[in-house]
């Protein structure tokens, strides 16, 4: 009896235990989503779900819906795959299995979690050899003798285009390559093309943001190009004179050339002689306004003399003026010697000379024009 109740005991504890171990157990769960697809063509419950290739779960389920295929995935919970992750039927080659690719790869942010649903907006299925072979003999058709080419209308156009083509392989082959560098070098300009663009929408943007400014101006222009159309006989007989000035003046410099060159050449010496006087000439700019005005203050209209101020309180020696005269020209009178500073010669030979009579009057003929300066008296 007592090894009876040993044997329960122990029996017992061996269920409780086994029945920890699988409640305690750890296991992997599973992430379990529903795809859609328009078809299925070669899945079947047991494919592949796939990762860049990897196996990461299976195919369950396998659900017709009307026009499209409810299939359910699962995929282990640790494999992380995008939240807005698309789903494709993939076939490594023509005859086998196909399986379901989850793509892209996960790099960052919310995942699929258990019970999402990719939809058929998102999911993809490669076309069928016999859909490619179907399509191939439906255009056949659409070309053969029943369709197209029922008043062989195709067979003259390829003729037409044979003969057309005939000879022309290296200039078609030219074209081609031509054709292909414009496309390299609009790649490679993209940059400047889409920035001309951009700039263009700013400018473009500019104008319609300043619409009453640009209808001004394009009003002020239409009046003036109105004008310009009233005027265009005027216009036109202007640039024909001009045409006919500008040949005339043509011909004489080609006549005149030499003559021309040289005074030009004169003209340039000229030029340097100005240049190399500029600060004479600035000075006699300077001066004579004053020295014309102060002579036609000077000169005595009714009597045709310059009336100058006597300074009164300086004697005016004749012999001292010529001997300062003479001594400018580096003459200084003329003495036994050659020299003599006091000019006593002079002097002498002036108070030698018999006095005028004070009261007298010196007559003779008044000259009114100065030497020809004021022109002729009336």
């Amino acid at each position: 009896m007592k090894n009876l109740k040993r044997r329960l005991a122990v029996v017992t504890a061996l269920v409780l235990v086994a029945a920890l171990t699988y409640v305690l157990w750890p296991r992997s769960e599973s992430v379990h989503i529903t795809a859609y697809f328009p078809r299925t063509v070669g899945i079947y419950p047991g494919s592949d779900v796939r990762v860049l290739g990897v196996r990461i779960g299976e195919v369950e389920k396998i659900t017709p819906e009307g026009d499209r295929v409810r299939v359910e995935l699962k995929y282990d919970e640790g494999r992380k795959v995008p939240a807005d992750a698309k789903a494709a039927i993939i076939n490594s080659s023509v005859v086998s299995d196909r399986y379901v690719q989850l793509l892209p790869v996960y790099r960052k942010g919310p995942v699929l979690r258990d019970g999402a649903v990719i939809p058929e907006t998102r999911t993809a299925v490669p076309v069928e050899l016999d859909r490619i072979f179907d399509s191939l003999h439906t255009t056949a058709d659409a070309l053969g003798p029943q369709g197209a080419n029922k008043d062989g209308s195709l067979s003259r156009l390829l003729g037409v285009s044979a003969d057309n083509l005939d000879g022309q392989g290296k200039n078609l082959n030219q074209s081609v390559k031509d054709l292909s560098q414009a496309v390299t070098t609009l790649s490679d300009g993209r940059t400047d093309l889409f920035g001309t663009v951009r700039n263009l929408q700013v400018f473009t943007a500019a104008l319609a943001a300043d619409d009453k400014g640009v209808r001004s101006f394009n009003t002020s222009l239409a009046e003036v190009a109105k004008q310009l159309s009233g005027e265009r006989k005027d216009l036109a007989d202007a640039l024909k004179n001009l045409g006919t000035a500008l040949g005339d003046v043509s011909q004489f410099v080609k006549n005149n050339k030499k003559s021309l060159t040289s005074n030009v050449k004169g003209l340039s010496k000229v030029t340097k002689v100005l240049v190399t006087q500029r600060a004479a000439l600035a000075e006699l700019l300077e001066v004579a306004p004053t020295g014309l005005s102060n002579l036609n203050n000077a000169y005595n209209p009714s009597a045709g003399t310059l009336d100058t101020r006597n300074n009164a309180q300086q004697a005016q020696d004749p012999a001292s003026l010529l001997c300062s005269v003479l001594k400018t020209t580096g003459d200084e009178g003329g003495g036994k010697a050659g020299k003599n500073p006091d000019c006593k010669e002079l002097k002498e030979l002036f108070d030698s000379l018999p006095k005028v009579p004070e009261g007298s009057a010196v007559t003779g003929t008044v000259d009114r024009t100065l030497g020809g300066i004021l022109g002729a008296s009336a």
